[in-house]
């Protein structure tokens, strides 16, 4: 075996920009003075640095500031960002329980407060919130808007050339990056 393999895979996983915020590894260090978000890619979804994830960032650091539920939250990259962007209370939940471990893990890490759960977000109750955040499937970001939990949305987690069909919702907003897309939306 070649030397360092185990280490290898670290590699990949470089730091990323969002909404002037640094995201990256914890084995990378934040320029000084640069607002960090510091997320292990380890056991849950989300290391900040794909297109859907960026753009999502980018999009709420454009919403008026308020409640936030991240749903679908994997790593909890967006919840920690949503904090660092001056949204309080944060909310994030995960059908997943590993995603939420980290998520927790995540928020402690970056010495931030979020109110992490493990909850299904099509069938489980959820609070209302100013803004729901959902960087998941199509499919599920239409199921998770017809729901109405929040009077704006912002959502990603598909291709440039989708967009979520769900009465009620207007686009307001829309951010385009490397061949996928993200919405701001706008209850109507």
């Amino acid at each position: 075996m070649e030397d360092g393999w185990e280490d290898r895979w670290r590699e990949f996983h470089r730091p990323a920009r969002a909404a002037g915020l640094w995201i990256g590894p914890p084995w990378e260090s934040p320029p000084p003075g640069t607002p960090a978000v510091v997320v292990d890619p380890g056991r849950a979804f989300g290391t900040g640095a794909h297109a859907t994830t960026r753009a999502c960032i980018e999009l709420v650091a454009r919403q008026e500031r308020g409640s936030l539920l991240d749903a679908g939250c994997g790593s909890g990259v967006v919840a920690v960002a949503a904090v660092r962007l001056g949204f309080d209370p944060v909310l994030a939940v995960d059908l997943d329980a590993a995603a939420v471990a980290v998520t927790r893990e995540t928020a402690r890490r970056n010495g931030v407060r979020i109110d992490v759960r493990q909850a299904d977000v099509l069938y489980d109750e959820l609070p209302p919130v100013d803004l729901v955040v959902a960087n998941i499937e199509l499919a599920v970001v239409q199921e998770l808007l017809a729901r109405r939990s929040a009077r704006r949305a912002v959502t990603s987690g598909y291709l440039a050339p989708q967009s979520p069909n769900a009465a009620g919702w207007e686009r307001v907003d829309r951010l385009e990056l490397d061949g996928w897309a993200a919405d701001a939306l706008r209850a109507s």
